[in-house]
């Protein structure tokens, strides 16, 4: 882990000058989970909008606040009427991040949490990265061109000031609905040269693509996939310290 200190207007440029030149003004954050976005909005002292811009009956919750000349926008699905759990995957990341853009108009979309990784690609427990470009792993369509639809390769906004200043790993990110890894997902994973894996960027990066809306990826990962603990154990028993590690990066070097 990097040195702290405070550069903030360091990585506020390098945001800047990555993101297509367009001033930016408006970012809009997409977590997945309230364990990984609470830490966040803590420390930028996030209020809850009691007020939704969401549709009424949707579980999604905003929070938002201001950092110097930035409006500051986190969302994250929120939990299941039914089961109460986080509303994780891909379909519930693709919905809030489309009504996120509709009513917030962001100039940048940041869509930080926690990864998978893999060993075979020099990932470890703890480590940061930017993903270059994100990939589905678990949407198998083998049919002419219909293949390359379900595999739906995106590129991040490139942001090699951004990864230099905070010292951030870069690899591929590859996403499914599922948390563990069936021999057909493997297969896919290893096609899409991925080095980490999640349930959520492919969808929002769908998004984003559609909607002009340049977004950038900072996965820190919690478990080994291809390591000798089952994933689920690993996942929660290294959650809190990887969610804290992630907040370092996105508060204390200042993401935005």
């Amino acid at each position: 882990m990097a040195p702290h200190g405070d550069k903030s207007d360091a990585a506020v440029e390098a945001l800047v000058s990555e993101a297509e030149k367009r001033p930016i003004s408006t970012i809009l954050l997409v977590i997945a989970m309230q364990t990984e976005a609470l830490p966040v909005v803590n420390k930028f002292n996030l209020t809850e909008d009691p007020d939704s811009v969401f549709p009424n009956g949707v579980p999604w919750v905003r929070y938002h606040g201001s950092y110097k000349d930035l409006k500051i926008n986190l969302v994250w699905p929120g939990k299941d009427s039914s089961l109460g759990v986080d509303c994780v995957g891909t379909v519930s990341a693709s919905l809030v991040t489309y009504a996120s853009i509709q009513a917030l108009q962001p100039d940048l979309i940041i869509n930080a949490g926690t990864a998978g990784g893999f060993k075979a690609k020099g990932a470890c427990i703890g480590d940061l990265y930017l993903a270059c470009d994100v990939a589905y792993h678990d949407r198998r369509i083998p049919i002419p061109v219909f293949d390359l639809y379900g595999v739906g390769l995106r590129q991040a906004c490139a942001s090699p000031n951004l990864q230099k200043e905070l010292n951030l790993k870069v690899g591929k990110l590859s996403t499914g609905n599922s948390l563990d890894m069936s021999p057909q997902d493997e297969a896919s994973i290893m096609a899409n040269d991925a080095t980490i894996k999640d349930m959520e960027g492919a969808a929002v990066a769908y998004v984003a693509d559609m909607l002009k809306v340049p977004i950038i990826f900072v996965k820190a990962v919690t478990d080994i996939v291809d390591g000798e603990k089952p994933t689920a154990e690993e996942f929660l028993q290294n959650l809190a310290a990887v969610t804290a590690a992630l907040e370092e990066k996105v508060t204390q070097r200042h993401v935005v």
